[in-house]
């Protein structure tokens, strides 16, 4: 499988920024898709935003125009650049990664709490 590595999360004010990023321990062209989701509390994990083998991106609707996902391809690394933050961003954010004719594999999940 993969190993995925996150980091950036934190506390951050409304309308501020934050930057995530999740490295794979695997090479760029073993890996199908890759993004992230979250988990508010109290509720269900959901999509944020992903990136497939070519280049194509989906975004949740309530994170479109504020977040932006990014791939480095050379690194198997993904960033996600979260701006305009709301207090209902506030979540568990939690790097996915799918290799080709695999299952999918999940990070250790980072918090991301907005709040002033």
């Amino acid at each position: 499988q993969v190993q995925l590595v996150e980091s950036g999360g934190g506390l951050v004010q409304p309308w501020g920024s934050l930057r995530l990023s999740c490295a794979a321990s695997r090479d760029r062209f073993s890996i199908e898709t890759m993004g992230w989701y979250r988990q508010p509390p109290g509720k269900q994990r959901e999509l944020v935003a992903t990136i497939d083998s070519g280049g194509s991106k989906k975004y949740a609707d309530s994170v479109n125009g504020r977040f932006t996902l990014s791939r480095d391809g050379a690194k198997s690394t993904v960033y996600l650049q979260m701006n305009s933050l709301k207090p209902e961003d506030t979540a568990v954010y939690y790097c996915y990664c799918k290799l080709w004719g695999l299952g999918a594999s999940w990070g250790q999940g980072t918090q991301v709490t907005v709040s002033s």
